[in-house]
């Protein structure tokens, strides 16, 4: 009688991996605020372009059909949502992107709900030390506090940090900073000839800085909901 010798089974394998999604909170008009997308892909077409996407609905009511609808309009324009928040479960269907829970509340919130502990100096915020050039292409993501690189930021690379970013070198790609809510976060950099700013959402892309400033050492910072770049002497 033959034996068969079973081979032994492969176990399936999960392994975690964070990533950081930017959140777009539609607001009514529905219309309006499409032609204010319209407007960014205008100044950068690839703004969106490789970026998971949440969409909040607690500013909007919309129905299933203009969940869909909306999502759609997205998707057409390059927009991947992978999420929706602040909506009830019962209005989605199998067709619309899932719901998403547990999302990490901003640096800001965690602030206000954070008892202070008398006699105790406070741990020193985390941050990230680039002793290399961040070269076009890559992607550097440090949500956890500052970013600090010791060379330039070359075209068509991009940072994404939690706290402020500092370049101490030309920056020409796309500097991203404060994306936890932190409003206080700045952008320094020793040459300014980047493609896009941005602080706690609020953006300038290259058509925007004024050409005085090009080629300067600049900072950019958050005037309330204005971002103001000045030069750094």
């Amino acid at each position: 009688m033959d034996s068969k010798v079973e081979s032994p089974r492969q176990l399936m394998r999960l392994r975690g991996r964070s990533y950081v999604m930017f959140v777009l909170s539609p607001a009514m008009p529905i219309v309006n605020w499409l032609e204010d997308i319209d407007a960014t892909l205008a100044r950068s077409p690839g703004f969106f372009v490789g970026r998971p996407i949440v969409l909040d609905l607690a500013a909007v009511e919309l129905s299933t059909h203009g969940i869909a609808h909306l999502v759609s309009n997205l998707e057409s324009r390059g927009v991947r949502v992978l999420g929706l928040e602040g909506v009830e479960a019962g209005l989605l269907d199998a067709s619309l992107p899932p719901l998403m829970t547990g999302g990490r509340p901003s640096a800001v919130e965690l602030a206000e709900t954070e008892k202070v502990v008398e006699d105790k100096l406070p741990a020193a915020p985390p941050s990230l030390l680039l002793q290399n050039p961040v070269r076009s292409g890559q992607r550097i993501v440090f949500t956890e506090g500052d970013v600090t690189v010791l060379g330039s930021v070359g075209s068509g690379a991009e940072i994404v940090a939690g706290g402020s970013i500092h370049v101490y070198g030309t920056l020409r790609g796309r500097a991203m900073a404060g994306i936890n809510g932190n409003s206080a976060a700045r952008i320094y950099c020793q040459k300014i000839e980047a493609e896009l700013l941005a602080i706690d959402g609020y953006y300038q892309t290259a058509e925007d800085i004024g050409e005085t400033l090009r080629r300067r050492p600049a900072q950019a910072w958050l005037d309330g909901e204005m971002m103001r770049i000045t030069p750094l002497n």
